[in-house]
């Protein structure tokens, strides 16, 4: 896949660097956990809005894949609002949906700020991803998401079972990065998630996608044992944007965290600290650009 939009084929690329001894730690991403600024708002749209379901107070939960919500009083820092994808803050959820015209009339409705002008779909001549359609927008509280559809052939084969449902659940994160090898060192080599595939996304189709003029965007996707996938996004052009804050706290409405649950946590807390990574409460540790990952312990199955 050279060009257009996300690693939506990556799923069963091949690739040398993923050609790796699996993790001991068999991760997968457990939840994606945003900050908001008043609970009952942002589980209204989420519910109400997305079709997600209620999982316990401060939880929502799409296609079997949970989003943790958090609210904080006082209420932190706000997301700036020239904040563009390639700040080094960007992270987005993916959810996908069985009709982008329909769920984009949805979300519009339900006054989300759209970042693409449109839902934008990548060209047939592209034989890896031609068909895929995509759209960013953001929340009341500017967290960037997305809706994602997949045409027969394409992506996950879960995502075709759609069973009269709109919204079906969510691929992936992605993060705005500012050097993918580095990245990788970290989401890779320490936490052990696998690359599954890589692409090189440019064209018209992503300048409007993601709100960057000339955007020319290295794209590296991961995935664990289970859950949403972490997609890794570097702006080769027009180059990364702004610094994430070096006093990121947990009220801002910029923190995320990925929720990455392991076999062993005491053997992932050896390895980040063998790789020299300093790991704060909670087990909450922050990647090379800011972004933030809590490990916790896989359930034991019964």
């Amino acid at each position: 896949m050279k060009r257009y939009l996300l690693f939506i084929a990556l799923g069963n690329a091949a690739c040398a660097s993923s050609v790796r001894p699996p993790s001991t730690l068999a991760p997968e991403v457990a939840e994606l956990d945003l900050t908001v600024s008043d609970l009952s708002r942002s589980t209204d749209f989420f519910v109400d809005g997305l079709a997600f379901r209620p999982a316990g107070r401060g939880q929502v939960a799409l296609g079997g894949r949970a989003v943790g919500l958090r609210a904080t009083q006082p209420p932190g820092r706000a997301v700036p609002a020239d904040s563009r994808s390639n700040d080094l803050w960007f992270e987005h959820m993916a959810i996908v949906v069985s009709d982008i015209d329909v769920a984009f009339e949805r979300v519009t409705a339900l006054g989300a700020r759209p970042i693409s002008p449109r839902p934008q779909t990548i060209p047939e001549s592209n034989p890896a991803a031609g068909g895929i359609r995509a759209f960013y927008f953001t929340d009341a509280d500017g967290h960037d998401l997305e809706l994602i559809w997949y045409p027969a052939g394409k992506g996950d084969p879960r995502w075709q079972a759609r069973d009269g449902q709109l919204f079906l659940g969510i691929d992936h994160t992605a993060i705005a990065v500012a050097d993918t090898e580095r990245s990788l060192r970290f989401y890779r080599d320490v936490l052990g998630l696998e690359v599954k595939g890589h692409s090189l996304n440019e064209g018209i189709e992503q300048e409007r996608l993601s709100g960057v003029t000339g955007a020319r965007v290295r794209i590296t996707g991961l995935r664990g044992a289970g859950g949403p996938g972490v997609e890794l996004l570097e702006y080769l052009a027009p180059g990364p944007g702004r610094p994430s804050p070096e006093d990121t706290q947990p009220a801002d409405a910029w923190y995320w965290e990925i929720v990455i649950a392991v076999e062993d946590l005491a053997a992932a807390r050896a390895k980040l600290d063998a790789a020299g990574i300093a790991v704060g409460a909670d087990l909450v540790v922050t990647d090379p650009d800011g972004h933030h990952v809590r490990l916790i312990q896989k359930e034991k199955e019964s």
